[in-house]
């Protein structure tokens, strides 16, 4: 499943990511990845979820966002949750490449039962059919 957090800056994303990764520490019988930009959430995520920090992988854009992610599900067959934070900015904001990684994620993940759940800083009224698609 691929669940969308939107909204403007302010409005308790990021919050609701970090509860909904530790309730997934607590719950999951495998891996819990939470993907973020930078280290600002190391001291709110459980230490049993894996943090990663995707300046240290050279992750800037989509297309690398979704290898990323793709290399981690193909390397972990128990990643059962997968977390990204700030996902449109680690996108570097291209919204035509970040609704094609949609696309692509939501396939890729429907064939292995993973729940991945990204946050994003877009106005509610300004999003499109295929960002609505997985709010």
């Amino acid at each position: 499943m691929l669940k969308l957090i939107i909204g403007v800056k302010g409005t308790g994303k990021t919050k609701t990511l970090i509860d909904m990764v530790n309730t997934a520490t607590a719950d999951s019988h495998g891996a819990v990845i939470c993907i973020e930009r930078g280290v600002k959430l190391r001291f709110d995520v459980k230490y049993q979820a894996r943090l990663i920090n995707t300046n240290d992988y050279l992750i800037f854009d989509a297309q690398s966002l979704y290898g990323f992610i793709s290399g981690i599900l193909a390397s972990n067959h128990d990643v059962t949750d997968v977390f990204v934070d700030s996902a449109l900015k680690i996108c570097n904001n291209d919204v035509a490449a970040f609704e094609k990684m949609l696309l692509e994620l939501d396939e890729l993940i429907g064939k292995h039962e993973i729940n991945l759940v990204m946050t994003s800083s877009i106005p509610t009224e300004e999003a499109s059919d295929i960002i609505k698609k997985y709010l």
